[in-house]
């Protein structure tokens, strides 16, 4: 009989193993740390919500709702949508929770995969790992400006190197009407050079020629009029509050004139993080305001601002970070100590001692290796002499020596918690 082919993973979608895992730890654990002190609270999100929830928040027009988005009908013929970002789903349940009639401004955490349906990239994948956050019920650039100071604190504490903030604003309904014309008229005055993409966002989403990726288009794009030209006077007052802000604080920021956000629900502030190291796929997050779209998602006129950060790139590029080693990994010599074993492992373990219990019916050496690999610091050993004394013998790995003073097999949890550690902080 044939041995069967091995089933791979699905193009795009990857396997996160401990060595990478424990990065991710690390990025959630700062994120919960700091965002908890601006106070955000975590919320958890369903991975899949009804495909109208993108099509109206992102816009029919966008790349991800026309070309990207996993969609399908569920047996009652609702079309789901595996969520391909989180800012929507925020809104979402914050609009049927009622949170605006009980938290007249809301700050919200959230940490989870999205799903695109795109050329796999470089730390970018069909399903990927966000960490975000949004503010609503705040449209003043003092919100604005502390996200982005939360923001830049952040990417500090997890030590992100050579990152920049860019930023810009993006106008609003009063002023971005004229700057739409502006862009189209430009955009047809050069259809003979722009893609067959840049010819339908000329008349269904302008905007979206700044952001194309062909290059013949990126280079007549350099001459386009930009957005910080047409601001109306909210708008430009808003921005300069938020940049004079920023310098209060000594947040290093870089304005970005061309820089769009590829969704329908952004207005006035916008901005993006870009990372060294990455190649041409360097951004490792973004945001900005987006005031309209909780009343377009049936909710009142409440504003809204927020980032999304992408913990796959993130990692690539943070400090590699050991998982944590066991205290003490549990050595049982023979069958007949694998029971007493078992007992010892998790009486430490309800103590909240990290253990690892190896299996019987190897040598001594060979044990002794194991433990090394796990990098533990101790090595408890149950063989035939410790059965018949009643009690295992503590060798230290890092001295390299047994201690004399060994633990009682039938000693209580409590007690045998206290002499591990008390063994395990002995000086080398």
């Amino acid at each position: 009989m044939s041995k069967p082919a091995p089933i791979t993973a699905v193009k795009g979608f990857r396997d996160v193993l401990p060595d990478e895992s424990v990065r991710w730890q690390a990025l959630e654990a700062a994120a919960a740390r700091i965002f908890g002190a601006y106070g955000f609270g975590d919320i958890r999100l369903p991975v899949l919500e009804r495909a109208e929830l993108f099509a109206r928040s992102l816009g029919e027009t966008t790349d991800v709702v026309e070309k990207e988005m996993y969609s399908f009908p569920d047996r009652d013929e609702t079309i789901v949508t595996l969520r391909p970002e989180a800012t929507a789903s925020v809104v979402r349940a914050y609009v049927e929770a009622g949170l605006a009639k009980r938290e007249p401004v809301s700050r919200l955490w959230y940490a989870g995969p999205m799903f695109r349906r795109e050329r796999p990239q470089k730390g970018r994948y069909r399903q990927f790992q966000q960490i975000g956050v949004e503010m609503l019920g705040r449209s003043d650039a003092v919100a604005d400006a502390e996200l982005l100071i939360m923001l830049s604190d952040y990417l500090a504490a997890v030590r992100v190197p050579d990152v920049q903030l860019e930023v810009n604003s993006l106008g609003d309904q009063t002023c971005r009407p004229a700057y739409r014309e502006h862009l189209q008229a430009f955009g047809r005055a050069h259809l003979d050079v722009l893609c067959a993409d840049c010819h339908r966002r000329i008349e269904r989403n302008p905007l979206r020629l700044l952001d194309c990726k062909v290059p013949t288009c990126r280079a007549v794009m350099v001459d386009a009029p930009v957005m910080l030209d047409h601001l109306c006077d909210g708008c430009r007052v808003h921005f300069d509050e938020v940049r004079a802000l920023l310098d209060r604080e000594s947040v290093a920021y870089t304005l970005n004139t061309r820089m769009v956000r590829g969704l329908d629900y952004y207005c006035r502030t916008a901005f993006e993080v870009i990372a060294g190291g990455l190649g041409a796929q360097n951004a490792v997050g973004g945001g900005g305001r987006y005031d309209g779209l909780v009343a377009a998602l049936g909710g009142g006129d409440v504003p809204g601002v927020g980032f999304a950060l992408g913990v796959d790139r993130l990692a690539m590029l943070i400090d590699a970070i050991e998982p944590p080693a066991p205290l003490a990994v549990v050595l049982p010599l023979d069958e007949r100590a694998t029971a007493p074993a078992v007992d010892i492992t998790t009486r430490l373990r309800r103590e909240g001692i990290a253990v690892i219990l190896e299996p019987a019916g190897r040598s001594m050496k060979a044990l002794l290796r194991a433990a090394d690999r796990q990098r533990a610091t101790l090595a408890i050993i149950l063989g035939e002499d410790e059965l018949r004394a009643g009690r295992a013998t503590i060798r230290n790995l890092v001295r390299r020596e047994d201690r004399p003073q060994s633990l009682a097999l039938d000693a209580p949890g409590p007690e045998l918690a206290r002499q591990v550690r008390a063994e395990s902080e002995n000086p080398t």
